[in-house]
């Protein structure tokens, strides 16, 4: 009984091992996974940084759009206020038979707009700019024959430094529209890599969460053995006693059956060893 004891705890530290082993193995996986997942999740905090910050410069820009903006609207109503009174001056002298200057004004406005906002290709882009090119040219052909009356001359040359700050404002709208778009862009892309790297550490969290969960459960199996190993190795020495009890209670037995012997010997008269007296004195028989 206390080999087959032995054996099967044999068994038991064998199976002790193996769990232990790949507890071990399963917390380094969940460490390897942990630290991927804060690698990642660190990646993910700095894209969103620079999304945030991309959109605040996207902000702060179509602001600076929108303030530009209006700015050039109150300097396009000053000059078409102009354009209008050289239009009646047009009228009240006849003869000269060219388009008016407000509707020229108007159209020009309304291709910068159209330049400005609309996705078009690149030579739709350049058959713009060249039509905007001709129509300001037109308009600087009709203000070189009005600048011939002195009164008009002076609407002129302020309607044409209006016209000159417009299109300065609308050289920067477009600048600033450009940066705006540039940073929006860089935001969008920002988030987009945050969405991916925030994907790839969810997934690592959840190999984590599993590989700690499997070495969870390993170790309860080892913490298992080694309380049955104990229960073992309990009844084992316990066994062992016994029977080292038993094996020293059959030994004295035998000497005392051997010692009652010589002393019948004794008794007999008999002529007695010193080995003989000396294992009468151990059984207390003399």
């Amino acid at each position: 009984m206390l080999n087959e004891l032995i054996e099967k705890r044999k068994k038991i530290l064998a199976e002790s091992e193996q769990h232990k082993n790949h507890r071990n193995e399963l917390n380094a996986n969940a460490s390897k996974f942990a630290r991927e997942r804060n690698t990642l999740n660190n990646q993910t905090r700095e894209y969103v940084e620079e999304a945030q910050k991309n959109k605040e410069l996207r902000d702060k820009f179509n602001n600076e759009v929108q303030s530009l903006k209006d700015q050039r609207n109150v300097i396009n109503e000053q000059a078409n206020t102009l354009f209008e009174e050289i239009e009646g001056f047009k009228k009240d002298h006849g003869g000269l038979k060219n388009r008016g200057l407000k509707e020229l004004q108007k159209q020009i406005e309304h291709l910068e707009f159209r330049q400005q906002t609309e996705v078009i290709s690149t030579d739709k882009e350049r058959e713009l700019i060249e039509k905007i090119k001709q129509m300001k040219e037109t308009m600087r052909e009709q203000e070189a024959e009005l600048e011939q009356n002195k009164e008009v001359k002076v609407k002129v040359t302020s309607a044409r430094d209006l016209r000159r700050q417009a299109s300065e404002m609308h050289a920067k709208v477009t600048e600033m529209a450009e940066l705006a778009q540039k940073h929006h862009d860089l935001m969008v892309e920002f988030y987009r890599k945050a969405d991916k790297s925030r994907e790839e550490a969810d997934a690592s969290h959840r190999s984590f969460v599993e590989a700690q969960e499997a070495a969870d459960a390993e170790h309860k199996y080892f913490i298992a053995c080694q309380k049955e190993l104990r229960d073992y190795d309990k009844v084992i020495s316990g066994l062992r006693k016994k029977t080292k009890k038993a094996k020293v209670s059959k030994e004295q037995k035998a000497v005392r059956k051997e010692a009652e012997h010589v002393y019948k010997m004794f008794r007999a008269g008999e002529k007695l060893t010193t080995d003989d007296i000396l294992l009468l004195q151990r059984s207390k028989l003399i």
